[in-house]
Formats: structure tokens, sequence, C-alpha cells
């Protein structure tokens, strides 16, 4: 019965060293390398290797050193949702598919990112289709997904 309790226990905190939802990594960091702070000043900022820091088990990267210390101070408020996945994918399909991280969007202090090659622009189809309704919908299938 010890052993039982010992294995439960190591397993728990063996849970929570890795991260606790999967990232999109593409090119080793969340939001392919983008600055997630410089979003909220509504830019799409490639990040400098300068300015790097692990969060969660994961890898950002920032353009200037003031975002990357915004982003120690409060990682939680710049981490994209649904992981840094299409958040209309999510919504949709209940899929993780990838983004281009020059397609953003900021709502309700979020940062979501969107999927947008060739003549599919989901950012275009979240704003037209109902995004507070979508957004629902993501959330719901992102607690399914997420792991």
């Amino acid at each position: 019965m010890i052993r039982v309790v010992v294995l439960i226990v190591f397993l728990a905190g063996f849970n929570g060293i890795g991260q606790s939802i999967d990232y999109n990594t593409k090119k080793g960091y969340v939001a392919k390398g983008y600055d997630v702070v410089a979003y909220f000043d509504n830019k799409a900022t490639l990040g400098d290797d300068k300015f790097t820091t692990e969060y969660d088990g994961v890898k950002f990267k920032f353009s200037i050193q003031e975002n990357l210390q915004k982003f120690k101070d409060n990682p939680q408020k710049y981490i994209p949702k649904y992981g840094g996945y299409c958040a209309y994918a999510v919504a949709v399909s209940g899929k993780k598919v990838s983004v281009n991280p020059e397609t953003f969007e900021i709502r309700n202090g979020q940062l979501l990112l969107f999927y947008n090659s060739g003549k599919t622009n989901t950012l275009e189809l979240w704003k037209k289709e109902s995004p507070d309704e979508l957004k629902v919908k993501a959330d719901k299938n992102w607690e399914e997904i997420k792991n």
C-alpha cells in the first residue's frame, strides 16, 4: 500500500515538472519566435535571440529587454490562448493547427493566433462568423485537446 501511495505522489510530482498544456513551438519557440508582448501593442514583431526565456517548459523570444521583463513579471497575461494554435481551428474542428504569427487578434485581453495561407485567412472567417460564439466553442474544445 505504501508503494502505491509513493508511486502516486511521484507521478503527480513528475507531471508538474513538464508543461501543463501542449504549445505550438514551430521553429523552437511559442508563436514561431514572435514577441508575445509586442502583440499587445498591436504589432507582430519577430523576437531576438538575445531576449529569450523559458516558461512552462517552452521557450519564448522577445524583441526588446523591456518586453522580456514584462513577460517575466506576468507570463499568464501574454501566453497565447490555445497554446498558440489557430483559435479558429480549435473552435470549428477541435484540431491543433499551426498559425501565421502575423495573423492575430487581442480579444478580451487574450492573444489569439490564426492560420493564414493561400486563400484561407481564418482570422477573417473568425470575425465574419461569430467571434464570441466561436470563443466559447474553442474554450470547450481546448479543454479536451490541450494535453
